[in-house]
């Protein structure tokens, strides 16, 4: 599918699952080469920076929700930008491109079109997909939150898994940006020194590079967050469990005497004081009982109760 945005002295091409004859023919019309229209042809593994005198191509990828909500999967964009243009290629909706073609959409239809420049335009894709990396880092976020809730309301066991998935999508998160580092950099590079903008682009190349060093160091910090508790709520558990061991030795410290007695006075043998005694067994269970408080006040008194 083709989505056209014609502004002041250019056009923004987005293509969405294309097929080969539309990357074809938009390569065509932009009059993009051989090598750059073989990268748009299929996925690329990996991020890539290419380019010639004419034009320059980026291969990012963006984080994104699975469709279950659970977990993260990485998302495709190839950027093919001139003086003039900008196609943008993606294999499946990515979320944030989507919002903002809606929005050009409305603007168009209600007569509020912005005059705006190619150069521009590029920092806003930048921009929307970026806040879009934000607003997933956010959302994981407040996963901490109730991760953090759960912990201190004694659901240590339950919460050590889910702070493994958190964690987990804070990595794939990190791993990303980090991906992107040498390829971003090299391709405004190529669109700043080669002139396409003018001097001025230098300084919305900087700010497309800190907003994605920005969300990345907001994805470290909530990691280190992640990190915090999971050694808080192993703390918690090793506690608690500590805690059930310590209750349980002392049970079966104060049981071990009274397990003795009752085997003394089970024993039948001559000379067995209260054998004869009509109240011995009452006898018995009074010293029973009598040794139970003595050894719980001594467990009290050292506070190990």
């Amino acid at each position: 599918m083709i989505f056209r945005y014609e502004y002041r002295g250019g056009i923004w091409v987005d293509l969405e699952k294309p097929s080969p004859e539309e990357i074809r023919q938009i390569a065509r019309e932009f009059s993009i080469n051989e090598r750059l229209e073989a990268e748009m042809l299929s996925p690329t593994p990996a991020p890539l920076a290419a380019g010639d005198e004419q034009m320059a191509l980026v291969v990012l990828h963006f984080p994104a929700h699975e469709r279950d909500g659970e977990g993260a999967k990485s998302q495709e964009i190839d950027f093919v930008v001139g003086n003039h243009f900008i196609v943008t290629v993606r294999y499946e909706v990515i979320v944030p491109l989507h919002h903002l073609k809606k929005m050009l959409e409305a603007q168009k239809l209600v007569g509020e079109q912005e005059a705006i420049a190619t150069d521009v335009l590029l920092e806003i894709l930048f921009a929307h997909l970026y806040t879009a990396v934000r607003n997933y880092t956010d959302h994981s976020a407040e996963n901490l939150g109730r991760v953090e809730r759960d912990m201190f309301d004694g659901r240590e066991r339950r919460t050590i898994r889910e702070i493994s998935n958190v964690s987990r999508e804070f990595l794939h998160l990190e791993a990303a940006l980090a991906n992107q580092e040498e390829s971003l950099e090299h391709f405004l590079n190529m669109l700043t020194e080669r002139g396409f903008f003018g001097r001025s682009f230098s300084g919305r190349a900087a700010r497309i590079l800190a907003g994605r060093v920005q969300v990345g160091r907001l994805i470290k910090t909530y990691r280190a967050i992640a990190t915090e508790l999971r050694e808080t709520n192993l703390a918690l558990l090793e506690a608690r469990q500590n805690e059930i061991m310590k209750t349980l030795t002392i049970v079966n410290f104060i049981f071990l005497p009274l397990g003795l007695i009752s085997w003394i006075f089970a024993m039948r043998t001559e000379g067995m004081p209260l054998v004869d005694s009509p109240d011995a067994f009452w006898i018995v269970l009074a010293l029973m009982f009598g040794v139970t408080v003595l050894l719980i006040t001594f467990f009290i008194k050292r506070r190990w109760l």
